[in-house]
């Protein structure tokens, strides 16, 4: 069922927003913005972590990294350190084919990835990286947990507005079709607005398209 939900979006092209309003207008990743405009792309998530401004754990990590995923990267105790920059972001969508970069922690080599047009979210762009440094203390385990529990596994749709993430408990027949009846529902509105030359009150509020 998740193959099926991520074919449909992809091949709809669904927004963030309408997958939004699927889910009680939730799911955002905050601080992910799209480097690059004018991408669409959507996957399973592949969670990886960076922590105390290392990111050797992450070096580690992405070698796990499958085509076609959108790998998600967080980071925790790094302050405004960046995670990656130009070399990893090549390795994980040129050589490990993944589908896109989504961080809500800065990148560096920003000139490189701008000029790249690689399919990269992240909260901003900073010269100053993470070291590459063995940190023999690990991840508190409780924090670790949750947030591979969110994360690892779910789904991401990305766009120009952001990144929603659908977590696995919503990968079930109905939710891709409460997915395809909102695409119906957009197609309605729109016909109201653009043909009948509707006011948005009777359309989005009284709904008069259902008299």
């Amino acid at each position: 069922m998740k193959e099926q939900i991520i074919q449909y979006i992809k091949e709809n092209r669904v927004s963030t927003t309408e997958i939004a309003d699927c889910m009680g207008k939730s799911g955002l990743l905050e601080n992910a913005n799209a480097l690059n405009k004018g991408k669409f792309k959507v996957g399973n998530v592949k969670w990886v972590y960076a922590y105390n401004e290392s990111n050797w754990p992450l070096h580690e990590q992405i070698q796990e990294v499958n085509t076609k995923d959108i790998v998600m990267i967080e980071a925790f105790h790094c302050g405004k350190r960046a995670t990656i920059g130009e070399l990893v972001a090549k390795y994980l969508l040129l050589y490990r084919g993944a589908a896109a970069i989504i961080s809500n922690t800065n990148m560096r080599d920003g000139a490189r990835l701008i000029k790249e047009n690689y399919p990269i979210w992240c909260k901003g762009l900073t010269p100053i990286g993470c070291f590459n440094t063995q940190i023999k203390k690990p991840l508190e385990d409780r924090l670790l947990e949750e947030h591979r529990e969110t994360y690892d596994g779910s789904i991401a749709v990305c766009d120009d507005s952001g990144v929603v993430i659908i977590p696995q408990k919503y990968h079930t027949p109905e939710f891709l079709q409460k997915v395809k009846q909102i695409e119906e529902q957009e197609d309605i509105w729109f016909e109201c607005l653009d043909h009948k030359k509707w006011n948005t009150f009777d359309i989005v509020c009284r709904k008069k398209y259902l008299d």
